[in-house]
């Protein structure tokens, strides 16, 4: 699959998934493609914690009872990030961009090879949830998961959601009023 077909095909996935492992040379290739993303000033900020132990997974499943493609993920990924970012370029820090970018090549490498899953940021910053997963897979408290990715093989067929019209948001050398 091309990058431009794999774009057209990623979308947001809440459904089931099949019960089917992911092998970790699929994990290793995905993850890959987020340490392939750029960064800010190439500070490469962004860490990243593969879950496949079966009891680490059913215990993070657990943590979302409204989710199910966290309850039925088969791994997950969790991205990581300074709790205090350095500056790295006239007193900016650019680590919640980096982590984007990351995940947005994740993204598409979860496409591109079949699996599906849904980005969860929200959900993490209620409650302490990501405190919890942080300590559960060994985090520094220096640092917080700023979003998980549960993953699997959809057992569900599900369309990309429709996007409004190249002309209502992007425009050639001024914005449109």
């Amino acid at each position: 699959m091309d990058v431009f077909e794999a774009i057209a095909k990623r979308h947001t996935y809440r459904g089931p998934y099949r019960d089917e492992a992911v092998p970790r040379t699929d994990l290793q290739r995905i993850v890959q493609a987020g340490l392939q993303a750029p960064s800010g000033k190439n500070a490469q900020t962004t860490t990243f914690v593969i879950v496949d132990d079966a009891q680490l997974v059913a215990q993070i499943a657990g943590m979302h009872p409204g989710n199910t493609a966290v309850q039925q993920a088969k791994a997950f990924i969790a991205c990581v990030i300074d709790r205090r970012p350095e500056a790295v370029y006239e007193g900016h820090a650019f680590q919640v961009e980096d982590c984007a970018v990351a995940v947005e090549n994740m993204l598409l490498a979860v496409t591109a090879m079949g699996y599906a899953t849904v980005w969860i940021d929200g959900w993490l910053r209620l409650k302490g949830h990501a405190e919890t997963i942080g300590r559960l897979l060994g985090v520094p408290e220096t640092k917080v998961v700023r979003i998980l990715l549960p993953l699997g093989r959809p057992a569900e067929t599900r369309p990309q959601r429709e996007k409004l019209p190249f002309e209502q948001r992007a425009w050639f050398n001024q914005h449109a009023t």
